[in-house]
Formats: structure tokens, sequence, C-alpha cells
């Protein structure tokens, strides 16, 4: 996501884990000695407050890692789906390192940051689809149907009992529904991100072409941005228990 402000950094567990770590008074402390021995009491605790700080700051600089992607983990089509948009984002990345040095390169690199992250996003899509995949997989549709048959003839109307086989088989068309939306957006979000990488080669060669660089950075913030609306909308999703069916 884009980079928060100084505050912002400085609010992250690394710095909360170096505001409390041993070391960074034992930094502190022995900046107070030094400190003493050069300018007796004022100079030793602005040493020392110093030396403590460039810790805690250094901690606050450190960006979030990554997270490892690996479109192997998955099945389709989350995994060519998925490998397809880190495909995409390595060309944008080739491009960029190809570029000569100056403004044009210095705006692609940070729409390659933006396309970056929203690899992350389908990344996150891909392993919720999957997981939505595998629990379509374990309702037996066929099974319901036969058992809301059977409660049906059972009692007339089916009573309870059909009306909770009746439940499963809802979501399991809710599932079907959902998985098809995922991947059909996440594979035309992959293919706007190969119409990026092909723009973004027109751009590089066109180092004079501020207006073409921008509709360029606009659409991908789009595209960002629907990719981090899906795989919001799949954190969402009521994913039914193994057990369910």
């Amino acid at each position: 996501m884009p980079s928060g402000s100084i505050g912002d950094h400085l609010r992250t567990p690394p710095v909360a884990r170096a505001i409390t770590s041993p070391w960074t008074w034992a930094l502190a402390a022995g900046g107070a000695v030094v400190g003493f021995l050069a300018g007796g009491p004022l100079g030793a605790v602005a040493l020392g407050a110093l030396a403590g700080a460039a810790r805690v700051g250094v901690a606050g600089l450190k960006r979030p890692a990554r997270p490892r992607i690996d479109p192997f983990t998955l099945g389709e089509p989350w995994k060519r789906l998925v490998q397809d948009a880190l495909q995409a984002q390595n060309r944008f990345a080739d491009i960029v390192r190809a570029a000569r040095a100056g403004p044009t390169r210095e705006r692609l690199d940070d729409i390659g940051g933006r396309i970056a992250e929203g690899v992350e996003d389908a990344w996150a899509i891909g392993q919720a689809g999957g997981l939505l995949t595998d629990a379509r997989r374990r309702i037996d549709v066929t099974q319901l149907q036969r058992r809301i048959a059977e409660a049906r003839g059972d009692d007339g109307d089916g009573g309870e009992t059909a009306a909770a086989l009746q439940a499963q088989l809802d979501s399991a068309s809710r599932l079907d529904a959902t998985i098809a939306d995922a991947r059909d957006r996440l594979r035309l979000t992959t293919a706007r991100l190969d119409e990026a990488v092909v723009r973004a080669a027109e751009v590089a060669a066109r180092a004079g072409d501020p207006a073409g660089l921008e509709a360029l950075g606009s659409d991908v913030e789009l595209l960002v941005q629907d990719l981090e609306a899906l795989r919001q909308g799949l954190d969402e999703v009521d994913r039914p228990s193994p057990g369910t069916a």
C-alpha cells in the first residue's frame, strides 16, 4: 500500500520492539556515559537520547517484508491467474530497469510499486479462491437433493430437516457464484496488467510523453483498487466449515 507518514512508520511493531528492547536502553546508557565524559550531565542526556532515538529511527525505516508468492501452491484456475499477474509484474520491472534515468523512469518505478501491491492482492485472491473452491467441493449437491426429496416425502413439506439441507444447497449456489465472479474479475485484471506492460514499454520509449505516463499511472491505480476491493470482498465471504455438507 502507499507509504504513510513518518508518524505511521513510528507506530509499527518493529518500532515498538525497538523501544522496549534492552539493546535500545543499553545503547542509550552507553551514549550517556560517553556524553558525560565529553560534556558533563547535559551532554550525557543529549547523547544518550540521540543513541536510543537512532535505534528506534532505524526500526521505523524498515519496511514490512513482502509476502512470498508461490502460485504452484494453488490449484487451477488460481495458479495460472496468479502466475499471469506475477509475470506481468516481472515484465514491467524489466521495462523500468531498461529505461533511461530521469523523471519518466522514476514515475514508472512508482507505478511498478503499485503493481507489486496489486499482485500481492492477486495472490491473496488466489488463496481465498482456492479455499472457496475446496469448500465447494465438499458439498455434494446430488446427495443433498436426494436427501431433501426423501425428507419432503416423509412428512409432506419436509420440515426442519429439509430446510437445513436446502440451506446447504443454497450455500453451494452462492459459492458457485462467488467463485465464478472472483475468477472472471481476476482474469480481467491480469489482462489489464498485460496491457499496462505494453503501454509502459511505449511510454519508456517516448520519454517526453508526460500525458501518456500519467494516464498509465491512473489506469494502474484503478486496476490495483479493483484488486484490493475484490480481496476485501473475499475476506468477508462466509466460508462454510469442512463438515457443513
